[in-house]
C-alpha cells in the first residue's frame, strides 16, 4: 500500500513523540544518489569503515562500498564473529590503528553497539554513523533495547531461530530460522535474495547479544543516525530514542527493513555522505 504524504507526516509526528524527540529529523528516499565529497583541501582524506550486524556478513555493505568507491573514497570493511563484544570490538579497534588519518565508522545492527566500544579505544576516529542499529549505554545489552514490539520480543524463540550446537555453558549460538528472517529481517527484500542473505548469515552467540556496554563514544563523538520505520527487529521507536539520547543527526527512512542497508544502499550512503561533509566542513 502506497503511503500518502499526510499519512508519512502522522508518522513521523507520532515516532517523534514517541522518542522525546525536539530536534529536527531529516527524512530519506531509495533515490539520494549523488556524488560523495571523501576529501577537502589542506585535510587528511577520511576512510569509511563499516562493521556489519548479527546474522550477516561484510557482503551486507556491498553497495555502499560500491557507492563509495565509485566517488573516490577510502573505504574498509571490519569482519566481527558476533560472539563477544569487548573481543569484537578490540579487534575492530586493532583494525583501525593500522588506517592512517581520521575514519568515519560506521556500524549495523549489533555493529553498532561494536562501533561505541570500539571507537574509545582509538584516537582516530572522527564520527560514528548508526544504521538500524543500537546505541547502548555504559551497562546497557543490545538485548534490552529492541523495543516492546520487537519481533524478538513478541514471538518465541522457537519460531525465530535455530540453535547451533557446540556453544559454551550457559549460552547458545544462534542462527534465523529462514521464514523469521524473510518475514522479520529481511522483509522489504524480494523473497530470493531474502534467502540468499539467509543462507549466507554467520552465526551470533547470546554472550555477544547480552554482554553490556563498557564504553559508549558517541558520548564525545558526533555521531549520525539513519531509522528505517520498517524495522521489526529494533522498532523505530527505541531507534529514536537511542539516537536522540545519542544528540545523533536522525534522518528516517520511510518504510524499509532491518536490512535498509541491502535494499536501499543508496540512502545509507546519503547519510554517511552528509556525516563526511559535515566532519570536513568543521574539521572535527
Amino acid at each position: 500500500m502506497r503511503t500518502t504524504r499526510k499519512a508519512w507526516i502522522l508518522l513521523v509526528a507520532a515516532l517523534c513523540l514517541a522518542g522525546g524527540l525536539v530536534a529536527p529529523i531529516a527524512s530519506a528516499t531509495g533515490s539520494d544518489a549523488r556524488p560523495i565529497r571523501c576529501t577537502a583541501s589542506g585535510r587528511a582524506p577520511i576512510t569509511v569503515v563499516f562493521v556489519h550486524g548479527a546474522w550477516a556478513d561484510n557482503s551486507s555493505w556491498t553497495g555502499e562500498v560500491n557507492e563509495l568507491l565509485r566517488d573516490g573514497c577510502n573505504v574498509r570493511a571490519a569482519d566481527v564473529h558476533v560472539q563477544d563484544l569487548a573481543a569484537d570490538a578490540a579487534a575492530v579497534a586493532n583494525f583501525l590503528r593500522t588506517i592512517p588519518g581520521p575514519v568515519l565508522l560506521v556500524g549495523h545492527s549489533y555493529g553498532g553497539a561494536v562501533i561505541s566500544n570500539a571507537a574509545a579505544e582509538v584516537s582516530n576516529v572522527v564520527g560514528l554513523v548508526y544504521v538500524d542499529a543500537y546505541e547502548p549505554a555504559v551497562g546497557e545489552a543490545i538485548s534490552d533495547l529492541g523495543g516492546a514490539t520487537s519481533a524478538i520480543v513478541t514471538h518465541p524463540a522457537s519460531e525465530l531461530f535455530e540453535p547451533i550446537p557446540g556453544a559454551p555453558s550457559g549460552q547458545q549460538n544462534l542462527i534465523l530460522q529462514q521464514t523469521a528472517y524473510s518475514k522479520y529481517f529481511a522483509n522489504d527484500l524480494p523473497r530470493a535474495q531474502a534467502v540468499e542473505q539467509w543462507a549466507t548469515q554467520t552465526v551470533a552467540s547470546t554472550a555477544a547479544l547480552t554482554a553490556p556496554t563498557t564504553q559508549a563514544a558517541w558520548k564525545t563523538l558526533p555521531s549520525w543516525s539513519f531509522i528505517s520505520t520498517g524495522d521489526q527487529i529494533i522498532t523505530p521507536q527505541s531507534l529514536l530514542a537511542m539516537s536522540h539520547r545519542a544528540h545523533s543527526h536522525i534522518t528516517l527512512f520511510k518504510g524499509g527493513s532491518h536490512v535498509t542497508l541491502v535494499s536501499h544502499p543508496q540512502a545509507v550512503t546519503a547519510v554517511v555522505g552528509t556525516a563526511l561533509s559535515s566532519l570536513l566542513h568543521n574539521n572535527k
